[in-house]
Order: structure tokens, then sequence, then C-alpha cells
């Protein structure tokens, strides 16, 4: 896992390699988009992870933002209870390569890493 930048500042966490990543598949969209994270009922463990670009404008009062160098990572509360100190890393291994979630607060991880149970 690589390091995250001043982790101790932030609910959630990114990595220097994620960090890159999101923002070269940003540009690729070719807008200032930020990205959301959050969760939602299902996956294998109960819960399970949600990311995706969104226009800034639909940031909310009650979302959390953190700023990655001018790159902002949105997170509604809700989740963020689920969340907090969650280290999002990214591999480009051939196999079990793409994004890791790396939650503090999960009992249960289901094999694949993309759902998780409290």
């Amino acid at each position: 896992m690589t390091q995250a930048t001043q982790p101790q500042q932030r609910g959630i966490q990114l990595s220097e390699t994620a960090l890159r990543q999101v923002k070269s598949l940003r540009d690729k969209q070719g807008q200032d988009l930020c990205l959301r994270v959050g969760v939602r009922q299902g996956g294998c463990s109960g819960m399970s992870y949600m990311m995706d670009f969104e226009d800034a404008s639909k940031i909310t009062p009650q979302d959390e933002i953190f700023d990655y160098d001018g790159f902002k990572i949105v997170c509604d509360r809700k989740s963020l209870l689920y969340l907090y100190g969650l280290m999002l890393d990214y591999s480009d291994a051939m196999i079990g390569g793409g994004f890791q979630f790396t939650n503090p607060n999960a009992n249960q991880t289901c094999g694949c890493g993309k759902s998780f149970g409290v």
C-alpha cells in the first residue's frame, strides 16, 4: 500500500497512486469533476462501496469535502459514519488490480473487496 497524503487530517484517505489514477480518469472526462464516495445497501457482505465522478454543483451542505491539492472527494455524512478512516488505494496489477478499499470500520469484507459489513 502506498502512503496517504496527510492521513491525520482526512476522514477519507487517498494514496498518491489512487490520487494519480482518479485525476487521470477525471481528465479523460474533460470536465472539472469531484469524486463522490459512499455506501449503499447490498453486496456480498451487506453494504457496498460506491464511487463516481460528479459535478461540484451537486455538493450539498450535508456533504463532507476532502481536498487533495485541488481535487475534491465528497462523501455524505451518513456514509461517512461507515467510511471514516477509509484508505483508498490503487494497483495496476494484472490480477487483483484496481481500486482497493481498506476500511477500519468493516467487521467483514467479501473476497472481491467491494462490499463490507459492520
